[in-house]
């Protein structure tokens, strides 16, 4: 028997007129739809006369769930999956079915369409293509700061939530005061909003405004020449706490991080 096909399905992320021809045709046709939550889906396919079956899978049961699609697939049947807002695996479930179904040799058939990341991206200005999608930040303070200092000189997209906001901008601010970062907030809803502008400042526009739903956030990199002498005067700073003289400060630079004596020298000079 020949397998079905598992199609991976973008949906809207806000604005339900944001989906495609295709995407509609294709969650038509399958026989069955997995969905993060079956409330979200049915809202979406009430709009759209989609009649499918709906069946849940979200990341508590992907490891129980991806079997019952498999099995579904390999009888011949066509599975789509979506998740509630744009598209799946991009810090959404499906990883795991998705893998599972590529070891059984059954077709993964990519449905393109939203992506709250590429819609912040296409409206905010930019001086390179390059940038690094790193998901939602980690949880604790020192690993924040830790991942900002390892980054510094990437752009940095990543998710948000509204209650985490605040205090990920205090952390930002507090760290490299000088850094942009890029809002994107309700994206495609009525009350979309985008902003761009340090963390610092961003940080008291956000203390005066409500904020709701789902956030994408672009963090502009560093000036790479700037950023390498604010570490070196972060270590000379260091150093200084040691009571070392300017002459055993640029000894030990140079020993230990092989930096040219008079590039610490100048560095020196200007503090």
């Amino acid at each position: 028997m020949v397998s079905g096909k598992l199609f991976i399905v973008s949906t809207p992320i806000g604005n339900l007129s944001d989906i495609t021809f295709r995407a509609v045709e294709t969650l038509q046709n399958v026989d069955i739809i997995a969905c993060e939550d079956t409330r979200n889906t049915k809202i979406l396919c009430e709009k759209y006369s989609i009649k499918t079956p709906l069946e849940s899978y979200h990341k508590f049961s992907e490891s129980e769930k991806s079997q019952f699609f498999i099995d579904r697939l390999k009888a011949g049947q066509d599975v789509a999956l979506v998740s509630d807002a744009g598209t799946p695996l991009i810090s959404d479930p499906g990883v795991k079915l998705v893998s599972d179904a590529r070891l059984e040799g059954i077709d993964v058939v990519p449905v393109v369409g939203a992506s709250a990341i590429m819609a912040l991206l296409s409206s905010i200005p930019r001086q390179e293509e390059a940038f690094k999608f790193i998901g939602f930040l980690p949880r604790h303070k020192s690993q924040i700061e830790i991942l900002l200092k390892q980054e510094a000189c990437e752009n940095l997209v990543f998710y948000e939530s509204p209650n985490r906001l605040l205090e990920t901008l205090s952390i930002i601010s507090n760290l490299q005061k000088d850094r942009k970062i890029a809002i994107g907030r309700e994206l495609t809803k009525k009350f979309e909003e985008i902003k761009v502008d340090t963390a610092q400042n961003l940080l008291e526009y956000y203390k005066a405004h409500i904020l709701k739903g789902e956030i994408a956030c672009m963090l502009y990199a560093l000036d790479e020449k700037k950023h390498e002498n604010d570490e070196i005067l972060d270590k000379i700073q260091t150093l200084k706490g040691l009571k070392l003289s300017d002459r055993d400060i640029v000894g030990v630079m140079n020993l230990l991080f092989g930096l040219p004596r008079n590039k610490i020298k100048e560095i020196l000079l200007k503090k």
